[in-house]
């Protein structure tokens, strides 16, 4: 329990510290929590030894109605998190993680929803000589989500407030290296918060509730990354994803969208190679094609100049089975300027995860 301490007196001392007469706007919460890690494989089982726990510090900003798109959503923070977690098991060592934030509010503001990204050290990840029984993490950087539903309650005592809930800490690599069959803790928190100002500012109510839509626009996307099969030491190799997609907003928040994907994922040259030679049971000949092509529909919720989009696909053309022929996609966009995105997306086949996938493109 000494870092959960040792961050309550870092915490106490940015309190003390802040400034009385300059408006920040923000604020700091610190969240300790304790839960168990879920059993969603059975290879995992031998490494759930114990009820891990760790702390969660962030510093968050709050929005009051200056831009439109803030009180669509009801006013909410953004901010970053660290998070410190004990995974109490030696083989699986601890967690350090850095997070971007959102903190959405609902029930007069009493119930908060924090949706967290962002990348994550582990302090030991598989090797096949000193640490062969780590099968969740091939590689010492994570891709981590954490999500956090809390009841809260802000100045219960002069500026200090208090919320607990249910917390999700999630760690993968995506298959950039295997192995990789992740980790989930679902955990309780509890915890303090502490506001930098000495007075609130009022929401902005301002808000014209006009309908808003716009014509069909026609997006050109390009992904990259590199990624590995399942079979550790297999090697790791870049893919490439062509994708070109129509899409429909349907107000200021939504868009829908239809497109096309077009595969080029090169550690299954390696994988269909394998296979070949190593199972005839299989049926794989070698000469099988690597390329796939995936029909796909989805969904952009905008955020500012943020977005998260979620889509489903279905591959037509799909001349080696590899985790079926159905995928999704979800991850975040930002734009820059109206017609240009980068985003950073997640493709995975139900909870298996197949790559993080880095990616540029216009909106016409």
């Amino acid at each position: 329990m000494k870092y959960w301490l040792t961050g309550l007196i870092i915490s106490l001392g940015l309190f003390l510290f802040s400034q009385e007469k300059v408006t920040s706007d923000s604020y700091f919460d610190l969240n300790y929590f304790g839960g168990n890690i879920a059993l969603h494989n059975n290879d995992i089982l031998h490494l759930i030894t114990g009820h891990p726990e760790g702390v969660i510090f962030s510093w968050n900003k709050k929005t009051f109605g200056d831009d439109a798109w803030e009180q669509r959503y009801n006013y909410p923070d953004y901010g970053v998190s660290f998070i410190y977690q004990d995974l109490k098991n030696d083989v699986l060592g601890n967690n350090y993680g850095l997070y971007a934030h959102y903190n959405f509010y609902f029930f007069k503001r009493h119930l908060m929803l924090r949706l967290g990204q962002g990348i994550a050290y582990i302090t030991n990840p598989y090797d096949k000589i000193d640490n062969h029984k780590n099968v969740a993490f091939g590689s010492h950087l994570l891709s981590s989500t954490y999500v956090m539903l809390n009841y809260k309650k802000q100045r219960l005592f002069n500026r200090i407030g208090f919320q607990t809930g249910l917390s999700l800490v999630h760690y993968s690599n995506a298959n950039v290296k295997a192995p990789n069959t992740s980790v989930n803790t679902i955990a309780l928190n509890i915890g303090l918060n502490y506001d930098l100002d000495s007075d609130e500012r009022n929401f902005i109510d301002d808000l014209e509730k006009e309908k808003y839509t716009e014509r069909i626009k026609y997006n050109l996307a390009f992904r990259s990354g590199i990624n590995q099969s399942d079979v550790i030491g297999s090697g790791q190799f870049p893919f490439y994803i062509l994708s070109a997609y129509a899409d429909k907003r349907l107000s200021h928040i939504s868009a829908i969208q239809f497109g096309v994907d077009v595969f080029f994922s090169n550690f299954l040259k390696e994988l269909i190679y394998y296979q070949s030679v190593s199972f005839p049971e299989l049926d794989v000949t070698g000469d099988e094609d690597y390329k796939r092509v995936g029909l796909f529909a989805g969904h952009e919720l905008f955020i500012n100049r943020m977005s998260i989009e979620t889509q489903f696909g279905y591959y037509i053309y799909y001349p080696f089975d590899f985790e079926g022929r159905t995928y999704i996609r979800i991850g975040l966009k930002r734009y820059f300027g109206n017609k240009f995105f980068g985003a950073m997306t997640l493709k995975s086949h139900g909870a298996k995860a197949e790559a993080v996938e880095f990616g540029v493109g216009v909106r016409l």
